[in-house]
């Protein structure tokens, strides 16, 4: 009797898997597949933090895998202290955790600063790229997202509202209605839900983030994979002009900017974003 597929990120199974002294947490549906597509988060992101359209349009198709970082969620250890750390682990956690030699990869914002340096690393392991809301080693301003984000808390704050209507949406009309609709949408798995990020974790996560905009720029001449890039005309996380150089640096990418829109751009267009990227990873398996 064949196994049902799970087409819906709300239904996923929540699944461990240990590494060495290391226990990570992850959530997998869709078809199976030799070559998966591995999602990598945003800041202070745990597992439910996934965009369910997106994942959804997605799994549909392909077979879909999202993990919780060490040190967050029911990942077990601590948050590591640099992005090629960070990158380091999710390295084992795909090849030693779950025996893959090649991956797809969905990633946002400083999932998408793991993701390259996964790839600068280990260039034969990635099949296709997809960074969205997120910008290179050494980006301009990137240094900048501690104001932007303790400042954004502070009005969510005020307000009792998420910080990722501030952080992720303009504060337009249409800003603020893309925002609601994507808060309501997280919330629509009811079981097995991650617990939120520590205090500490979240500082640790931050600092990773300025540290990476700080340094050396990386080589990203050795991406060759099939790349799509995507990202608001106003991010203020990550400043939208840090696509348009992932852009030119990563020869043959694709690029998508989405008009009125800031850091989730691809959340507030998600009805025109999630086939765009199906159709992208459906064409990379073909």
């Amino acid at each position: 009797m064949n196994e049902k597929v799970i087409t819906s990120y709300a239904q996923a199974p929540a699944k461990t898997v240990t590494v060495g002294p290391d226990t990570f947490a992850y959530r997998e549906l869709g078809p199976r597949e030799e070559i998966p597509v591995v999602f990598f988060v945003h800041l202070a992101a745990t597992l439910d933090n996934w965009d369910p359209r997106i994942i959804d349009a997605i799994a549909k198709t392909r077979h879909v895998i999202t993990f919780d970082q060490l040190g967050v969620g029911a990942s077990s250890g601590r948050v590591p202290d640099t992005i090629d750390t960070a990158a380091d682990d999710a390295y084992r956690f795909i090849t030693r955790g779950l025996g893959l030699e090649k991956i797809d990869v969905f990633s946002f914002s400083m999932g998408g600063m793991i993701a390259q340096d996964l790839v600068v690393t280990h260039p034969d392991l990635v099949r296709g790229l997809i960074l969205t809301g997120t910008g290179p080693r050494g980006g301009k301003d990137m240094d900048k997202v501690v104001g932007t984000t303790y400042g954004d808390i502070f009005r969510s704050v005020i307000t009792r509202s998420d910080p990722k209507e501030f952080l992720f949406f303009n504060r337009d009309a249409e800003g603020k209605r893309a925002g609601k609709a994507f808060v309501e949408r997280l919330t629509e798995r009811t079981v097995d839900r991650d617990e939120k990020i520590s205090t500490r974790a979240f500082s640790t996560q931050l600092k990773a983030i300025v540290a990476f905009g700080r340094s050396a720029p990386s080589d990203l001449s050795v991406i060759t994979s099939p790349t799509l890039i995507a990202n608001g005309d106003n991010d203020r996380m990550v400043p939208s002009i840090l696509s348009e150089d992932l852009h030119r640096r990563i020869a043959g990418s694709e690029l998508i900017i989405y008009p009125n829109s800031g850091h989730g751009g691809i959340f507030q267009y998600w009805e025109e974003f999630a086939p765009v990227a199906a159709k992208f990873l459906d064409d990379v398996r073909a």
